[in-house]
């Protein structure tokens, strides 16, 4: 064999997976279909950021349409599908939120009688979460009491602002919890990192190297390592023989057919492109399971207007703080689970004109100008992520019309949110609002369940003990190959109220551990 250890996908779980199997001697290559970001794009520094983007950091791959980017029809689904593909994967883009799942997460069905359990606690992935918080350069505090006790972030939080300290003494006096808000975001000089200005960019590359993204926190270790990294490698199949992997075959940016031969096969392409991939092997699927189950996270924001000026064009986006105060299910609402809330930013001048985050609230007009000043640095965001459970009809599969740039069918997206999201979101937005006129706020506004939001793709390749509901083992490896691993969100059997890139890489590391230990053991060709 060629190497030990082939992973298709160089995101967060594939970083972390590839530099703790190269850290203990196994031969590693990794099948990525994008190239390095080029933050000599990043204008977040420059006077014309908010006009000037630019593709490069366009979150829907079908707007960016980059040569690495396959199409992904969302005509049948309420969430627009959000993805980087590229050295790094969702973390280039990510708003670096970094939340680890509370206890209940991982006890649905015992503790709210719907969907499934993990088949891990908090408890057992708790060292991997410090693991990887340490290796992603976190920032945040110790204590937060909605958790168990433990190890916090390496690095102390970011700054509140004057947004954030006022949200705080309301929620001090309304008596609910808060918490300054845990980032992959450098509060000082960190290994890569460098510490955050404060440019409220996160989501369009940061070109100051604060925000933790795995080209810069683990690739280029990777690669030092031993890791053999090939961008612009478009996995089309996961080769079989007799009933064990042999490999993946791929084809360059040229058109030329590739195989990679390994002894294991491990997929962290997300829960879009895991499941794609699977159903164009034609694998894994006795289950019936492969691409259902598919969790997008409803998101909703409120935003507030303040007379004040709360400096909230700038800071860590990111967030500045967080609240669970209402994520534990009660069911005297008429909902199960619940959801986090971030504040955030609210941008500058031009994000001011923009409906989202100021839902359909038009500042055009006679009172244009007077309207843009009062949402410039005089407004707080709340942002809202919805625990979505899963359901076998919400899913992925191959489009029947429509190719990527080799040929390939594309992914198709059906997705609906269910009643009890829809009632879940409703009562959140309220609670949010009620936060902010606390604070202060004299006007409110809302934006629920906003279309262009699906950043987080989950469920799509659950993992459980029973291989007739589920395709793969705990531990990531499939029930029907072998030597087939998935180690990314696609895994997921719940999908929390949390951003998710915490929980994906704690778990990246716990199944590779698992696989080192029991690497004497393991089927291969």
């Amino acid at each position: 064999m060629d190497y030990d250890v082939c992973i298709v996908g160089a995101g967060p779980s594939g970083a972390v997976a590839a530099k703790r199997l190269a850290e203990s001697g196994f031969r590693v290559a990794v099948l990525e279909q994008g190239d390095w970001p080029d933050y000599g794009q990043a204008r977040a520094a420059e006077p014309d950021f908010e006009i000037n983007t630019g593709t490069a950091w366009e979150w829907n791959p079908n707007v960016r349409a980059n040569p690495a980017d396959y199409p992904i029809n969302t005509d049948d689904s309420d969430i627009d599908v959000l993805c980087y593909n590229g050295v790094g994967g969702g973390t280039v883009i990510y708003a670096a939120h970094w939340q680890r799942n509370l206890p209940s997460d991982f006890r649905v069905r015992t503790l709210d009688g719907v969907a499934d359990d993990w088949p891990m606690t908090y408890h057992d992935l708790r060292p991997y979460y410090e693991r990887v918080e340490r290796d992603f350069g976190v920032s945040g505090l110790a204590g937060d009491p909605a958790f168990p006790p433990g190890e916090g972030p390496p690095l102390p939080p970011l700054p509140l602002g004057a947004m954030g300290e006022r949200v705080a003494r309301a929620h001090n006096e309304l008596g609910w919890h808060w918490w300054p808000g845990p980032n992959a975001i450098a509060s000082r000089p960190y290994g890569a990192l460098s510490p955050c200005v404060q440019r409220a960019a996160c989501l369009y590359g940061c070109a100051d190297g604060a925000k933790s993204s795995v080209d810069l926190t683990h690739w280029p270790l990777c690669q030092r390592l031993g890791v053999t990294l090939i961008t612009g490698a478009r996995a089309r199949r996961v080769v079989m023989e007799g009933n064990v992997a042999r490999g993946v075959e791929w084809v360059d940016r040229s058109g030329v057919e590739h195989l990679l031969e390994a002894s294991v096969v491990i997929l962290c392409a997300n829960g879009i492109g895991t499941p794609r991939l699977l159903l164009l092997s034609e694998l894994a699927n006795s289950s019936g399971l492969v691409g259902r189950r598919l969790m997008l996270h409803p998101f909703g924001v409120v935003t507030g207007l303040f007379e004040e000026n709360l400096h909230s064009s700038h800071g860590p986006w990111g967030q500045h703080l967080h609240s669970l105060e209402f994520y534990e299910t009660d069911t005297s609402r008429g909902f199960v689970r619940g959801a986090k809330w971030g504040l955030q930013p609210t941008g500058g001048p031009v994000n001011a004109t923009r409906s989202w985050p100021w839902g359909d609230n038009p500042v055009w007009g006679s009172g244009f100008h007077r309207g843009v000043r009062g949402r410039v640095d005089h407004s707080a965001m709340w942002g809202i992520i919805a625990e979505d459970l899963p359901e076998a009809s919400n899913r992925v599969e191959l489009d029947q019309d429509a190719t990527d740039s080799d040929g390939l069918p594309a992914a198709k997206v059906v997705y609906r949110v269910s009643e009890n999201s829809d009632r879940l979101m409703d009562f959140h937005l309220e609670r949010a609002r009620e936060s902010l006129e606390a604070a202060g706020a004299y006007a409110t506004m809302t934006a629920p369940q906003i279309r262009g939001t699906g950043w987080h793709q989950l469920g799509t390749a659950v993992m459980g003990a029973d291989p007739d509901t589920s395709v793969v083992d705990p531990y990531g490896r499939s029930h029907d190959v072998r030597n087939l691993y998935v180690f990314d969100g696609s895994v997921w059997p719940t999908s929390s109220g949390m951003n998710p890139t915490a929980t994906i890489a704690a778990l990246s590391l716990y199944f590779t551990e698992a696989l080192i230990a029991r690497r004497r053991s393991q089927e291969v060709l």
